[in-house]
This record gives structure tokens, C-alpha cells and sequence, in this order.
């Protein structure tokens, strides 16, 4: 087992996730959620904002939960990821024959998200042309399916997410001056990760105990170099990013200690709280491995080799080991074993 100075425990008393895994205590996380509970129980329109992977839809589904809606549904649409021939039929349904292909009726999101919210994921990607009829929805609580004459009356909230820059958009004609004002009411910034680094460890620890628990593991321990490693990256991706980074590390664990493999990171950047001593990601994982192997006295596996120390199966730990260059030649010892 690794020493108390070199790890990091996972205390249980410590961890409670919130409704819906909002995790964080750092100001610009607080700020948002303050915002969420300011919000929420209006009938407002929402637009978040922030880049790609900071939970723009979590955040969405925690205004609904803490309006008065929260009983009814509660629907998504990614505008990004429905083809533009087919978005106007899955926000507003189709009569059969409308177009070709419609062997039936359908109805669209917004008649499934009536009494409700809907969720408007991505949406600076709405083509112009649909813009419009979004408008008369906002505007008239109003629509017709596509093929009908049959005006349809909804109760819909919206709440839109995007990662572009709206107001650039509507300078640039890409996107309606009006639609813009009526989806931003009330904006909430969504911090990326690289400016929350405080969340980090809670994040970390969250995600480990979910993926340890999914995959029916017992993970006690992270390392005290692994979770400085942590800090220093970027993560251009942001909690997405994150955790699939941990998801990967409990894979790789079959002991109680986390092992994660830091120098597949890339993009690594100093975050300024980082002094300036610190070392990439892959420096922190070959000077964690090297430390370990010192204290066995470079005997790799066996009862008290580095592997168990590092919960890694002896196999795995010469494979990280051949990947970052670490040999019996290095300076600190002057051998090494494969077992004792």
C-alpha cells in the first residue's frame, strides 16, 4: 500500500453528490447554481452558455426539476445532430404524406413537451429557415405540423444551450435578432474546467467511485501525484473529458489504488496555481512509478513489488514502465527485479 503522504483517500462522509451530479464549490460553479435556483422557478427562457463539455445539460435539467413543471416532461433536441430536413418534423411533427417518406403522422417534440420544458441543445445550429416559426412558438405558444393548417396550442418552457457566440452570429445575419432576444432572457455562463480548478478533486473522486461501483471494484486511494497531474491539464474537452480520463483509470485499476495512465493526456497547460516546480503529465507518472520502484527496491512484482503497491497487474506496470522509459538504468537504482 502506497504511503499517506504520497495518496490521496476517498473518504465516503466527504461525498454527496447533488441532484443530478452538479458537482462543485468553487465561486464560478456557485455563481451558476445560484443562477439556476434564481431562475428556475419562472417560466423564463434559459440560455447556457459554455463550451462543449461543462454540462450545459444538466444544468438545463436542474431548472426543470426546481420549477413548477418538474412533474411533466422534460424533452431535449440537439438542433446539431437531426439533419436540417428533418428538424422541422421533430420540433413540430408531420401529417402523413407531408413529405416524402411520412407514411404517418407524428408528433413533434414540443407537443411532447407540453406542460412542460424543452430543451434546445446546440442552437446556434438552427437553420434561418426555421428560425421564424421557433419565433411564432416563443412568441404565440403556437405551431402547425408540417402538412397541416391545424394550429396546435402548447405550454412550453425553453431552454437553449449553445457553445457559439449568438451575438456574433445575429452581427453576422446567421442568426435572428429577435429569435436571439426572445431565447435570452436569462443567461447562465457555464465556467470551463481549467477555471474551476478546485472542483477537480471532487470531480475526480465522484467519478471514481461511479465507475468503480459500476464495474464492481474497490478504489480507496488516488494518488497524491495523480490528482496534482489532474490539475495541471487543460482539459480542452471539460468534464466530459474528465470523466472518460477516469472512466479509463478504472479500467486499469484492479487494486485499491487508482492507477491512470497521465501520459496519454495531451494539450497539457500549468493552471496558475500549479508552482512553478510542476512537471507534465507524463513526468508525474514516470516520477510516481520511479518513487514506488525505490521504495521495493526495484522489485517489480511478487507480494511486495512495485505492482501490488500500485494495484496494477505486474504485466500492466512493465508495460507503463517500457512506455515511459523507465529501465535499470536509470540513476536511482542500479537493478531490477521481476519478482521476490
Amino acid at each position: 500500500m502506497a504511503t499517506l503522504a504520497s495518496t490521496i483517500f476517498i473518504p465516503r462522509r466527504e461525498y454527496t453528490p447533488p441532484e443530478n451530479e452538479l458537482i462543485g464549490s468553487s465561486l464560478e460553479m456557485q455563481r451558476a447554481l445560484d443562477d439556476v435556483r434564481l431562475v428556475a422557478p419562472t417560466d423564463s427562457a434559459v440560455m447556457i452558455q459554455g463550451e462543449t463539455g461543462t454540462g450545459k445539460e444538466l444544468i438545463a435539467r436542474a431548472v426543470h426539476n426546481h420549477s413548477r413543471r418538474k412533474n411533466a416532461p422534460f424533452v431535449t433536441v440537439n438542433c446539431a445532430a437531426i439533419p436540417s430536413g428533418l428538424l422541422e418534423s421533430e420540433l413540430f411533427g408531420h401529417e402523413r404524406g407531408a413529405y416524402t417518406g411520412a407514411l404517418t403522422s407524428a408528433i413533434g417534440r414540443f407537443q411532447l413537451a407540453h406542460q412542460g420544458t424543452l430543451f434546445l441543445d446546440e442552437i446556434g445550429e438552427l437553420p434561418l429557415e426555421l428560425q421564424p416559426k421557433l419565433l411564432r412558438v416563443l412568441q404565440e405558444q403556437e405551431f402547425e405540423k408540417l402538412g397541416s393548417t391545424r394550429t396546435i396550442q402548447v405550454d412550453v418552457r425553453i431552454v437553449a444551450a449553445t457553445n457559439r457566440n449568438l451575438s456574433e452570429m445575429v452581427q453576422e445575419r446567421q442568426f435572428r435578432a429577435d429569435l436571439f432576444y426572445r431565447l435570452h432572457v436569462f443567461p447562465i455562463v457555464l465556467p470551463p474546467l481549467r477555471h474551476r480548478m478546485t472542483d477537480i478533486p471532487l470531480l475526480a473522486r465522484h467519478f471514481v467511485e461511479k465507475f468503480a461501483r459500476r464495474m464492481n471494484k474497490v478504489i480507496k486511494i488516488i494518488p497524491e501525484e495523480v490528482m496534482e497531474a489532474l490539475k495541471i491539464h487543460s482539459w480542452p474537452g471539460n468534464i466530459r473529458e474528465l470523466q472518460n480520463f477516469i472512466e479509463r483509470a478504472v479500467i486499469l485499476s484492479p487494486g485499491p489504488v487508482l492507477f491512470a495512465p497521465l501520459g496519454d493526456l495531451k494539450g497539457v497547460s500549468e493552471a496558475p496555481r500549479v508552482e512553478p516546480s510542476a512537471r507534465t503529465l507524463r513526468d508525474a507518472e514516470r516520477t510516481h512509478i520511479l518513487e514506488t520502484l525505490r521504495q521495493v527496491d526495484w522489485v517489480v512484482g511478487g507480494r511486495r513489488g512495485a505492482a501490488v503497491r500500485l494495484g496494477l497487474p505486474r504485466t500492466t506496470l512493465l508495460h507503463r514502465m517500457r512506455k515511459l522509459g523507465i529501465t535499470s538504468e536509470d540513476p536511482q537504482p542500479n537493478r531490477c527485479h521481476a519478482s521476490q
